[in-house]
């Protein structure tokens, strides 16, 4: 079973309560519509996997030994589709111990992942404006590893994995973020 966004949308805000990171995965789900739409997958399946891959992490308190197994579980229970269930379920690597295998596993976990890096790169702008971020910023600040210490750059260079360089996945990704109506009003 699959689920309309607005179902999903709603799911998400019953169990996150924190408006960052519901922004956080709006910004998931922009970034894997436009990698569907990039990589010819299908946009809905993959935006609804950015929309609800961090569905437990206020319930876990984001314990990485537990973050995406429950909410994984919460999915499966409710009938939706193993590919996004074992999606959501990978994103983090810690809770399963295994490596990732598919694309689009790989494309969760470096798609959730630079949107924190971009939105980091946005908030030291004199405005937050991430209208004015470029990629070759986001690219710049990804070889600092004090910057945004706690994004794993190796999560993000999965983009490769999915047969993207990382000046192309990052471009995608930005302009993804960027499309997103009023995303600068939280980062004020």
């Amino acid at each position: 079973m699959i689920i309309t966004r607005e179902e999903a949308f709603k799911l998400l805000n019953e169990h996150i309560q924190n408006p960052r990171m519901i922004q956080h995965c709006l910004s998931s789900e922009a970034v894997m519509r436009a990698l569907a739409r990039r990589l010819g997958e299908d946009e809905d399946r993959w935006g609804l996997a950015g929309l609800l891959h961090d569905i437990d992490v206020e319930y876990t308190n984001a314990d990485p030994y537990i973050h995406g197994i429950v909410g994984s579980q919460w999915l499966e229970e409710m009938g939706i589709d193993e590919d996004i269930v074992d999606a959501i379920r990978m994103h983090n690597e810690m809770a399963t111990q295994k490596p990732r295998t598919t694309v689009f596993q790989h494309a969760l976990a470096a798609g959730e992942t630079i949107t924190g890096l971009i939105n980091a790169t946005a908030l030291v702008y004199p405005n937050k404006d991430i209208l004015l971020v470029k990629p070759k910023s986001i690219i710049k600040r990804m070889k600092e590893k004090a910057f945004a210490a706690s994004v794993k750059r190796e999560n993000i260079m999965e983009c490769e994995a999915v047969g993207l360089n990382l000046e192309e996945f990052v471009t995608i990704a930005l302009e993804a973020m960027q499309s997103i109506p009023n995303y600068n009003d939280l980062n004020k």
